[in-house]
């Protein structure tokens, strides 16, 4: 066997020693969605926050016809049928929120953003319910759980790993210490929650801590050898050092 065969077979035994089944490279929402473009890192950012709010907006029309819809219905009966749309909700408006403040929004300033009054709907009140409808201030709500919320925040990180890449991509390389941060407190949270929690967030440990992996390693190379890489290289060794930590994982 050659140097040169024994090396790229090497690299691809590692790889392929991997089980395919429960990795994600990437994500089931389709990453071209009008308002994940509109969320992606730009020069005008303030625009683009705009235009994504508008977009993001129009979701939450979409969630009050799920309010109303479940008028005088008990909410958890129907909850498996709307989470993953919740929590897609939850990944995008959190995603906002930290390219705004560089901070994790709660639930409870999500679920603010998720009451309507009459004039939100445009319609009649209906048969009112105590869960989704509040007669008497004559307003329409829908909650997020704390399962929407986590599962949401978990898919974030994958969000943000992305957004690293395509900032140290333009020369930034300031944002991507500043989501390592970020993830890290995400992770220890996650990790205090552990398999006390339910099974759903406990699986997302894994894509989680591959997700802080990453960024962490990308970041420790920015640190060493930053100064001396050519901004239009940085990208380059973020993706390098990514590929190197998906190897290692591959074989332990």
């Amino acid at each position: 066997m050659s140097n040169k065969e024994g090396a790229g077979g090497f690299r691809k035994r590692k790889h392929d020693s991997f089980p395919h089944g429960p990795r994600r490279e990437g994500k089931d929402v389709n990453a071209s969605s009008p308002v994940m473009v509109a969320l992606q890192i730009t020069p005008d950012m303030e625009e683009i926050l705009t235009e994504s709010e508008i977009k993001l907006d129009g979701v939450r029309q979409k969630i009050l016809q799920v309010a109303q819809e479940l008028l005088g219905e008990e909410m958890h009966q129907f909850h498996r049928a709307i989470t993953t749309g919740l929590q897609e909700y939850v990944e995008a408006v959190s995603f906002q929120h930290f390219i705004r403040t560089r901070s994790l929004i709660s639930m409870e300033e999500i679920n603010k953003q998720l009451v309507f009054t009459t004039e939100d709907s445009g319609k009649e009140n209906k048969t009112p319910s105590s869960d989704a409808h509040d007669k008497e201030s004559g307003t329409w709500r829908l909650r997020i759980t704390p399962v929407d919320y986590l599962l949401g925040v978990a898919d974030l990180t994958g969000e943000l790993m992305r957004m690293c890449i395509n900032s140290v991509g333009n020369g930034d390389i300031d944002t991507p210490f500043e989501v390592s941060q970020f993830l890290r407190q995400v992770y220890d949270g996650f990790s205090f929650i552990g398999n006390t929690g339910p099974y759903e967030v406990s699986k997302k440990l894994y894509t989680l801590k591959q997700s802080l992996a990453k960024v962490e390693n990308a970041c420790y190379a920015l640190k060493v050898r930053g100064s001396e890489i050519p901004k239009h290289m940085l990208a380059d060794v973020f993706s390098v050092k990514t590929e190197m930590i998906d190897q290692e994982e591959g074989i332990s």
